[in-house]
């Protein structure tokens, strides 16, 4: 096992840690081993992936142990038209979906970043879109779980450990291993049209409304605009659909949404209030394009540009009103705002503390460059989502507590029982899990 003593920072800069031993376990008895010997000294313990959380969900002053090592294929069993694929927790989505393209399989769905380990993804609740899809704890089927006494449970569907453990931000233990449900490898064939905010907004609702016909649908809204950007993804068989070459989407994915998009955001940060005439440009030089690829090509975007995020999920009929408030008062402050909101929506699930937990969902992303001010126009956000009933992504920032949190899950105390009986001495607590789950 080794051992490092630097300073741990997110990918967003928005959480650091120093915690008393930094280990990276090479297999899972390390993991046992190194749970046991923090317990015995006294010491809480978080594992950490990515850290592409833009909370504090991995610090401690404790033992922060790095996961990247387990990261095998473990085994892949084909059943009921897909397979059942168990994989190692520290395994990166962008790894993972290539050692799944290689085998012929795929995530059914999955969200816009890979750089994130499966365990902290499925976590965290990270989510896709599509109105019949659920986020990526609803395509997990069972769990390997070091607990608090340093024993590995293995867990799945009817435990509570498992209906707990699947998007527990560590608070129940470490996750080790990860069983996955995969589809056959498929492609998207993606459409991306500038819209009209309004008619967008109109095209998705109704019964015969995107949302309902559509596979996936993901919007990008300009504030101080009302100029969109629909993706439209559509399910087809591998290798089918347009292809677009490859200088073609370096100069798309690359070239415009980084390296220029930085620029614009550095010349923003200098003279703010050249956003919303910035934007407007942005907005316009908006192109169609479309063309088709396998799945997760289609699925993740490039993200370069560093950023603050913060996430909710509202009811979806409630999400033209959200959009149009804070349309309103972004134009009644003027707050300078270059990055474009996104939305997306999942379908109800039963995850105790899925954020589309019993209700069909649409998603809110407002982001914020890192080198601008976001505190202000956060709250404000959040005030909005609030009044709706919206749910903060628990891996984005968001200003939520117990008590909150706990009127907005039926399961929650659910939650809290069993997250108690696992790791009754609070091993695994950090300030953040204080925060939001309360102190063990």
């Amino acid at each position: 096992m080794s051992a490092s003593t630097k300073i741990w920072r997110n990918w967003s800069r928005t959480a650091a840690a120093t915690p008393a031993h930094r280990l990276a376990p090479r297999d899972e008895s390390e993991v046992s081993r190194a749970v046991r010997l923090a317990r015995e000294r006294g010491l809480a313990v978080r594992a950490v992936g990515g850290g592409h959380s833009f909370t504090p969900a991995a610090v401690t002053d404790g033992v922060l142990l790095n996961l990247d090592a387990l990261c095998e294929v473990e085994s892949v069993e084909p059943v009921d038209g897909g397979a059942l694929v168990t994989v190692g927790a520290g395994i990166r989505l962008a790894a993972l979906n290539a050692e799944l393209f290689a085998r012929g399989w795929a995530m059914e769905n999955l969200g816009d970043i890979d750089k994130q380990s499966i365990a902290g993804a499925v976590s965290t609740g990270t989510h896709g879109t599509g109105a019949r899809f659920g986020g990526l704890p609803t395509q997990v089927t069972g769990l390997r779980v070091v607990g608090a006494d340093g024993e590995v449970r293995a867990t799945g569907p009817g435990d509570e450990l498992f209906e707990a453990g699947r998007l527990s931000l560590g608070a129940v233990g470490v996750v080790t291993a990860v069983t996955l449900r995969v589809v056959p490898a498929f492609s998207l064939v993606a459409r991306e049209e500038p819209w009209d905010l309004t008619e967008a907004l109109d095209a998705l609702e109704g019964p015969d409304g995107w949302w309902e016909t559509e596979d996936h649908v993901d919007m990008y809204w300009f504030p101080h605009t009302r100029r969109a950007m629909v993706k439209r993804n559509t399910r087809v068989p591998l290798g089918e659909g347009p292809h677009m070459s490859r200088a073609r989407r370096w100069v798309d994915d690359e070239l415009l949404s980084n390296g220029l998009f930085e620029g614009v955001n550095r010349l923003t940060t200098l003279a703010p209030r050249t956003v919303p005439a910035v934007n407007q440009v942005s907005a316009r030089a908006l192109s169609a394009r479309t063309y088709a690829a396998p799945s997760a090509d289609v699925f993740v975007t490039p993200r370069r540009v560093v950023f603050r995020e913060m996430e909710y999920a509202v009811p979806r009929e409630d999400l033209r009103g959200v959009l149009e408030e804070l349309s309103a008062w972004l134009i009644r402050t003027r707050e300078p705002v270059p990055f474009p909101l996104e939305v997306r929506c999942a379908r109800a699930d039963d995850v105790w503390l899925s954020t589309a937990h019993g209700r069909a969902s649409a998603y809110v992303a407002v982001h914020q460059y890192h080198r601008m001010r976001h505190a202000r126009y956060f709250a404000a956000a959040e005030a909005i989502f609030r009044e709706a009933g919206g749910r903060p992504h628990w891996g984005k920032m968001h200003s939520l507590a117990r008590e909150d949190l706990a009127a907005l899950y039926p399961r929650f105390e659910d939650f809290a029982r069993v997250r108690a009986a696992a790791d009754p001495d609070g091993v695994f607590r950090n300030p953040y899990t204080d925060t939001v789950f309360g102190p063990v």
